[in-house]
């Protein structure tokens, strides 16, 4: 391998965003903060990185095998870099903002790093771009944060979205019923990720069938929640239930035609939320396009204010968002008057300005990518290399 070779490789799941990508990623971020901002969601940012005991307790406890760690050595404390952005902006509403008004309405924007990629996100580094509503325990929040995701994400140019609905403390609920060993209730809850029903037979006191019936009430919207009201739910579980189902009803009432499925067993992935939670598709797009949903904010230890909110995946919106009108760029020969060019930028022109003369200036803005060339006080469209 070269020496120039070695320099460009980079570690697994890492990797440099180029031209046009980069700018496209910066252009969608500001879009998508632009659409929060409009709602009320006042922007923070986080640092990088941040002491461990501090990022990885409270909100962002489930993050710590996903957390690089290093020793800080300023303080000798050990530090770890942020996995997900959500904990940090829970550390602020509680510390820096706790006496701002509630509900409080934050947005955030920056890249996370991840000690390992997932078969559907194989990348260890990617930008999220957020939000969070604290301090709001009413299912009208919820509703929100979902239709502020889809508001979004349609604003990016994505639509016939799909919201996947799902409460990850129903199946717990349930399952704290039963007198199961740590190996059995570990080996359940890979059986309902899987959808398997074999792996829930033989369960005792009504469980198979109360989880046999979690299995059948996936899918759209209707007929799902149809479905999971019919079932007999010990009181937590039922709650759960009914909460989702308001939600699913608040969510269609402002948006009758978006498309709302229902996974009443899902949890993977929502390591902290313990209400209502979603992820949202895009069909042809692999992988998620974002995940909320509600959390509690712990304080000492111990659950403090409600939060709900929504992170979405900017690595995904790359795929996901077709790529915009071929910018108009053009050519300047050396010698063109400064004040040629400033009008030429003013009225949207990408102006690359030749540093010596070329001799041949229509084969240079080819050379640079420019669709078009200044000559004389005009502008002339470059011809492709025949």
């Amino acid at each position: 391998m070269t020496d120039t070779a070695s320099k460009a490789l980079l570690p697994e799941g890492l990797q440099d965003l180029l031209p046009p990508d980069a700018a496209r990623e910066a252009e969608l971020s500001a879009r998508l903060l632009a659409c929060f901002h409009s709602h009320g969601y006042e922007r923070v940012k986080p640092p990088f990185i941040e002491f461990e005991d501090s990022l990885l307790s409270g909100t962002g406890e489930g993050l710590a095998e996903s957390s690089f760690r290093l020793m800080d050595p300023v303080s000798r404390r050990m530090m770890a870099l942020r996995s997900d952005m959500t904990p940090q902006v829970a550390r602020i509403a509680q510390t820096r903002l706790a006496r701002a008004p509630r509900p409080l309405r934050l947005s955030y924007s920056g890249d996370i790093l991840r000690v390992l990629g997932s078969e559907l996100r194989p990348e260890r580094q990617f930008a999220q771009v957020g939000f969070e509503l604290i301090g709001a325990s009413s299912l009208h929040a919820d509703a929100e944060v979902i239709l502020l995701a889809v508001e979004g994400l349609a604003a990016i140019g994505l639509e016939n979205l799909t919201v996947d609905l799902c409460a990850p403390t129903l199946v717990t609920a349930i399952l704290d019923g039963l007198d199961l060993s740590a190996e059995s209730r570990t080996a359940l809850r890979g059986a309902l990720d899987r959808k398997e029903d074999a792996g829930i037979a033989g369960l005792a006191g009504g469980a198979e069938q109360k989880l046999k019936g979690l299995l059948a009430a996936t899918g759209t919207a209707g007929p799902a929640l149809e479905a999971l009201a019919g079932l007999d739910l010990p009181a937590d579980a039922a709650h759960a239930a009914e909460a989702l189902s308001e939600v699913a009803g608040l969510v269609l009432a402002s948006a009758p035609g978006l498309s709302v499925t229902i996974d009443p067993v899902e949890r993977r992935g929502f390591e902290y939320q313990t209400g209502v939670s979603f992820t949202l598709f895009i069909e042809g797009v692999r992988g998620e396009l974002g995940r909320g949903g509600r959390y509690p904010l712990a304080s000492n230890g111990a659950p403090g204010e409600d939060a709900a909110g929504c992170t979405l995946y900017m690595d995904t919106l790359l795929r996901a968002v077709p790529a915009g009108a071929t910018e108009k760029r053009i050519f300047l020969p050396h010698g063109t008057p400064s004040g040629a060019a400033a009008e030429l930028r003013a009225e949207g022109w990408i102006a690359v300005a030749a540093l010596s003369a070329s001799g041949d200036d229509s084969a240079e803005a080819r050379r640079l990518g420019c669709s078009h060339l200044y000559a004389e006080g005009g502008i002339a469209t470059v011809q492709p290399e025949e």
